[in-house]
């Protein structure tokens, strides 16, 4: 197996962890209510996502529900999941025209982060 095969598994466990925690967080709820919102919290702080971001994504979230009248969680979730994808950019290549260039790598603990940044330097 190769290099990028390696890190493309590593990162699909990454996804599949983050994506999975967050499937069972709103399978648990019925409504929309601030506790949701908590348990979201700690599960994106959880996760690596980091506290300024973690707030970033509740405010814009809480926005788009008021302003949306999203009263579902499934409805929260996909509101969610196309934030996250548009704050992480899916598919698009990487920029390393710039010097010095800034990778930002992400991923839950124990999927190889660390190694993968000292074979990419």
């Amino acid at each position: 197996m190769g290099f990028f095969e390696k890190l493309k598994n590593g990162l699909s466990k990454t996804k599949t962890a983050i994506v999975g925690k967050i499937d069972s967080l709103f399978k648990k709820f019925r409504k929309v209510d601030e506790e949701l919102f908590d348990e979201l919290e700690e599960l994106l702080i959880c996760a690596d996502i980091g506290v300024e971001t973690t707030e970033e994504i509740l405010d814009e979230l809480r926005e788009n529900v008021k302003e949306n009248k999203i009263r579902e969680p499934e409805d929260v979730k996909a509101a969610l999941m196309e934030m996250l994808r548009e704050m992480i950019g899916e598919h698009e290549p990487l920029n390393l025209s710039t010097k010095p260039s800034v990778i930002l790598v992400i991923g839950v603990n124990g999927v190889g982060k660390t190694t993968s940044i000292g074979k990419i330097s």
